[in-house]
């Protein structure tokens, strides 16, 4: 099973943006646990973290025939990037969504997805464990 782990923007600032709200753990260190998990499961895995909108679409259409699931943390782009959102659907690869914390009790605007309506489902509020948790739903679907 091929999973690609795509972060979005400002993700790489992870351990010492905003620690109180999306933990100290460095994005690193992120990648090494779900490299781990996966690797437990015998599962292939690539990364990608990205702060341009294009970048994060051309790496979708790019992995589409590699992969067999897209795991999404769209960070900001959660919230308006229907080009993300077009690109996921267009790919026919399944992905889930990811985020560090649940965006349903966070300010107003940060509250609706649109990418979550062409995701299987979505994980968050685990901190880094919702990649783990997604990881483990796409290795569970064979």
């Amino acid at each position: 099973m091929n999973l690609f782990v795509i972060h979005g923007p400002n993700l790489n600032l992870l351990g010492t943006r905003l620690p109180d709200l999306y933990g100290a753990m460095t994005l690193p260190e992120i990648n090494r646990r779900i490299r781990a998990y996966a690797a437990g499961r015998r599962a292939r895995v690539r990364i990608l973290q990205a702060n341009c909108e294009g970048r994060i679409i051309d790496a979708i259409h790019r992995q589409r025939r590699w992969a067999d699931w897209i795991i999404l943390n769209p960070a900001a782009f959660t919230h308006y990037s229907y080009a993300i959102r077009d690109a996921i659907e267009a790919c026919g690869v399944p992905a889930v969504e990811v985020h560090l914390t649940d965006i349903r009790k966070r300010e107003p605007f940060r509250r609706k997805s649109v990418i979550a309506p062409v995701c299987r489902r979505q994980f968050m509020g685990f901190g880094w464990r919702s990649y783990i948790r997604a990881a483990q739903y796409c290795l569970d679907q064979k």
